[in-house]
């Protein structure tokens, strides 16, 4: 006897009340997360800091924390949340906070890898936001105290020490040395 399981949308998703388990959806199925450490929750808040305060200062858009959902895949669909995100204006316009998923995606998305993500995981949401057409894509790596920038338009890259994250427009201006981020 053959068994089929069902498939959810983005939407279907969104609508299921809170199990007390983040979790992602991954073309289609739920697929459940570790809750992260402390370090990892330092550095999110670290980075959305930096880059949501650079933001606001300018009034360039939104900085998102928390793995806040971005669609990435469609049909199946796949919903990933991002550690920190960043939609300017011109993506998701000032005073807009959509109630649902943006039918965009975002400009930047940085996953903080945890000891226990493996690689070949944290390199399948770095293709799918790649593929969606988010611009840049940092995952900052405490163990190694290295960031690893991926882009469509540049080289893959790995930034450490006084190595400068640089972001695209309308945050161009921002530059943060890696070594900021791991900062005690």
């Amino acid at each position: 006897m053959a068994t089929t399981d069902l498939l959810l949308t983005a939407e279907e998703y969104l609508r299921l009340p809170d199990n007390g388990c983040p979790s992602e959806l991954v073309r289609g199925r739920i697929v459940p997360m570790n809750v992260p450490n402390f370090r990892h929750g330092k550095l999110c808040n670290r980075i959305g800091r930096l880059l949501g305060n650079y933001a606001e200062e300018r009034d360039l858009g939104h900085a998102l924390n928390n793995d806040a959902g971005v669609v990435t895949e469609r049909g199946p669909d796949t919903v990933r949340g991002p550690d920190v995100s960043f939609y300017s204006y011109a993506r998701v316009p000032k005073g807009a906070d959509p109630a649902g998923y943006p039918d965009v995606v975002p400009e930047v998305a940085i996953e903080v890898r945890s000891p226990t993500d493996r690689w070949a995981k944290v390199l399948e949401k770095v293709s799918e936001y790649l593929n969606a057409g988010i611009d840049l894509i940092y995952v900052v790596d405490a163990q190694s105290q290295s960031v690893f920038a991926y882009s469509a338009d540049q080289p893959n890259a790995i930034l450490s020490g006084d190595d400068e994250l640089t972001f695209p427009p309308p945050i161009n201006g921002l530059r943060i040395r890696a070594r900021r981020l791991f900062d005690p």
